[in-house]
């Protein structure tokens, strides 16, 4: 009995340490949480709109052929290996890299990526806030000519009918549609943002536009107040009820007339366009970008899961819910625009626009057509929220996560709450630029710059050093000890060699494509292009600075053997719950585990079976 009850002493303090690792630092409630979250993270404002845009440019349906490919060749296998990463050690992007230390400056890069993206894209949602508290009227604001800020040259769709103008001479009709001008467009660079001449030219700060910034940012904050537990709740309905706004548009949509015409437009496949590069770069990219890849939210995000979740699976649903959600969203911009241009009178190319402009020009401008015209603006613009929003939480949470992780002890745990204060404070003030009257010239350029290459190098650096420098052989036992099975063998070529060769392929396009960046016919000065660079060589450069680093403080005489040290997974790397931690990350104090292990492989195939046959039976004991 004596035995019998040091046993169970000895056992009880253990069982409630487990327990309390990962209570302290939380779970998802369950497993619809972690997909819904995912979800939200990866769809996105792009999946709007960017993808519509980028489809209709590069060969309508021909385009989804390299799309798709992209998406099993790329897209997935990316998506499973920043999931399963987080999952194994249960940590953030910053812990993750105790797999190998040296490369610990690829966390520290998706921080500063996350941190970038955080500050600009609240400034979007604030920018759809204030569209969506504005839309709350019975006309809606940028329907008629008629206001204080608009140009003699603006020519609404609803203006005065075309037999008045008909009576002007033929010349001067070619002349004011070349001038054209919308009341939607003129609300937007006048009014709303009230657009200085120059990206140095800051202006005055546009209040209303602030006042929505410190909405989102509030929102945002008590949202995350509980970090996963009150996110977690959140998504249930941010992650979903998108799709029920894109439906209600969507039939709205296709029963007007003119909207067989956009759709047309959006899926003719042009098959010649098949064969140029660009297109097939623009869909690497498309896929790239959209799924979230090496922004470190996906690793944070998996990081909060249970060890034994099956990530492949989610991995999976989770990928192509985002590229469906882009095709639908296609539907819903397409056959309204579709609608506007039969409207007008003329072709869908000319009123087709992606980014901002598709979001706050030409979509609001084609509602004003509709009857109750502001409902269906106020739900176009609430669920650009909610898109924005979803992504929001994960890039928040991302950098929390990965400070709170990094302190690490129970104090900064406990206070986590303020620690997401902070960074939230923090962001709505570094946000406050992005608000004057050259805040879009700045939110382009972090656009174009802070968040685009340098993603492509974080990712391709994060592949080799997984698959060649802790090797894919351990990667793919720790995933088999994790899932129970090894990733498939498909999975297996593509993170070692496919995967890769396409973001190296991403990186080559996006350097030959690269155009100097411009707002409609302002040209950015040199010097607002040097400060996209520096944005852009910020987060790449944390690799090799805290790579030097890690080496100069490794032991070792010769430079090979610190670098040897510098790689070789640290001590505490593995399962977070040392319940997890079987096999070559048990501990140290049982040899005969240790010996049967390293023993293992060499055995022929029944000695291998017999040995898994064995290990659970071991754990159990041990």
């Amino acid at each position: 009995t004596s035995h019998r009850i040091s046993l169970q002493n000895g056992a009880v303090p253990g069982e409630q340490g487990k327990q309390e690792k990962s209570v302290k630092r939380g779970n998802w409630g369950n497993q619809i949480e972690f997909v819904l979250t995912s979800v939200g993270y990866a769809v996105g404002l792009g999946n709007v709109w960017r993808f519509p845009y980028l489809c209709y440019r590069n060969g309508g349906g021909a385009f989804m052929f390299p799309y798709f490919i992209m998406l099993v060749f790329c897209g997935i296998p990316l998506f499973f290996m920043e999931l399963s990463f987080g999952q194994f050690a249960s940590q953030g992007c910053l812990g993750v890299w105790r797999v190998s230390p040296m490369f610990k400056g690829v966390g520290y890069g998706m921080m500063v990526v996350s941190t970038y993206i955080g500050i600009y894209y609240n400034v979007v949602i604030c920018i759809a806030f204030y569209y969506f508290f504005v839309s709350m009227t019975r006309v809606l604001p940028w329907t008629y000519c008629s206001n204080p800020w608009n140009t003699p040259d603006c020519v609404g769709v609803l203006d005065g009918n075309l037999s008045s103008r008909a009576a002007l001479n033929i010349t001067q009709l070619l002349n004011t549609t070349q001038k054209r001008t919308s009341p939607s467009e003129e609300y937007w660079r006048r009014y709303v943002l009230n657009l200085s001449d120059d990206i140095g030219n800051l202006g005055e700060v546009r209040l209303p536009l602030l006042g929505c910034l410190g909405v989102s940012w509030v929102v945002v904050f008590l949202c995350l107040i509980k970090g996963v537990k009150s996110s977690g709740k959140v998504v249930y309905f941010t992650a979903t009820f998108p799709y029920v706004v894109l439906t209600i548009l969507f039939v709205r949509g296709i029963t007007l007339e003119g909207a067989v015409t956009g759709i047309m437009y959006y899926l003719t496949p042009q098959w010649d366009k098949i064969l140029n590069a660009k297109v097939w770069g623009d869909a690497a990219s498309q896929i790239f970008y959209s799924l979230g890849c090496a922004w470190g939210g996906l690793i944070t995000m998996a990081s909060y899961n249970k060890f034994n979740n099956n990530c492949y699976r989610d991995s999976i649903i989770i990928s192509i819910t985002n590229c469906a959600t882009s095709v639908y969203a296609g539907f819903v911009i397409f056959s309204i625009l579709g609608f506007m241009a039969n409207h007008l009178g003329v072709d869908v190319s000319k009123v087709a626009d992606h980014g901002p402009g598709l979001a706050f020009v030409a979509y609001p401008e084609a509602l004003t057509l509709l009857p109750i015209s502001p409902l269906w603006s106020i739900l176009f613009f609430f669920m650009l929220i909610l898109l924005g929003l979803g992504t929001q939480f994960c890039l928040l949470e991302t950098l929390v996560t990965a400070i709170v992780d990094e302190v690490g002890n129970e104090w900064i745990i406990r206070k986590k709450t303020f620690v997401t204060l902070g960074v939230a404070v923090a962001g709505f003030l570094l946000g406050v630029p992005l608000t004057t009257q050259a805040g879009i010239y700045w939110l382009l350029l972090m656009d174009n710059y802070a968040a685009s290459f340098s993603l492509v190098v974080i990712s391709c650096i994060m592949c080799v050093a997984i698959m060649y420098i802790y090797g894919h052989r351990n990667y793919f036992k720790d995933i088999e000890m994790m899932l129970g099975f090894p990733p498939p063998l498909f999975f297996q070529i593509c993170w070692r060699f496919i995967s890769p060769a396409i973001i190296f392929f991403i990186l080559i396009f996006t350097v030959i494509q690269y155009r100097p960046i411009s707002y409609n016919e302002y040209v950015y000065p040199t010097w607002a292009i040097s400060i996209g660079f520096l944005m852009a060589l910020s987060s790449v450069i944390c690799i090799p600075i805290y790579a030097i680093y890690k080496v100069c403080r490794s032991e070792g005489d010769t430079l090979l053997e610190r670098l040897k040290n510098a790689t070789k997974a640290s001590k505490d790397w593995g399962p977070a719950l040392p319940e997890h931690r079987s096999g070559r990350y048990a501990p140290a104090f049982s040899p005969s585990t240790e010996s049967h292990l390293e023993v293992q492989p060499l055995q022929p195939e029944k000695g291998q079976n017999e040995a898994a046959a064995a290990s659970p039976v071991q754990g159990s004991n041990g």
